[in-house]
């Protein structure tokens, strides 16, 4: 995206606020990295402690970035953990009413209400990261637009047999005001220690 393109973008509501000032290409680097490479030892924690949970799924989600402005689309996230996990989610989202495209990056960190061994039922996650936008004539890295995302989450897994989960989930947080999806996946735990998923 060139400046002229950039410098003509009509931002939603919420993103006139302060953070569509141009991204420094050294915090989108800083956070991509954070999202690809921060949950190495925390993984690693997880794994001398005997929650071995992976678990990838494919998210759905609505997200308001205004009152106004109603974004829909979907994403990845890989986890790792019971009880206690982390990982890496994305998403993107388009603006149903003016074509605004964001992108999310967020490292994970949940926690299951049911204790440490849960890998099911209810739980709270902080996602945080980098947004990109642009508008209908695509992305370009660094972006010319961003800020820091950052939310909790609340949500419910509920097991479909052996490896198979849903989640329902609420969100609220910036620069979205409030957001819910569902996620559909599958599980994996060390076998070889006889766990099996709550």
């Amino acid at each position: 995206m060139n400046n002229r393109r950039a410098k003509g973008i009509d931002l939603p509501n919420c993103m006139n606020c302060g953070f569509s000032r141009k991204m420094p290409p050294y915090l989108a680097l800083a956070l991509v990295l954070l999202f690809f490479f921060g949950g190495g030892p925390l993984s690693a924690l997880d794994k001398t402690n005997g929650r071995e949970d992976l678990w990838v799924c494919s998210n759905g989600e609505v997200a308001l970035f205004s009152i106004n402005d109603v974004s829909c689309g979907g994403g990845l996230t890989i986890g790792f953990g019971k009880g206690m996990a982390i990982g890496l989610k994305t998403a993107f989202l388009v603006d149903i009413g003016g074509g605004i495209k964001t992108l999310e990056f967020n490292f994970l960190f949940r926690l299951y209400f049911f204790g440490a061994s849960s890998g099911s039922g209810p739980y709270v996650q902080l996602d945080v990261g980098p947004a990109l936008f642009a508008k209908d004539d695509g992305f370009s890295l660094p972006s010319e637009y961003g800020s820091v995302s950052a939310g909790l989450s609340l949500g419910w897994r509920f097991l479909l047999g052996r490896y198979l989960f849903i989640e329902p989930v609420i969100r609220a947080g910036y620069p979205y005001i409030a957001g819910g999806g569902l996620h559909i996946g599958i599980h994996f735990w060390n076998q070889e220690r006889g766990e099996q998923a709550n």
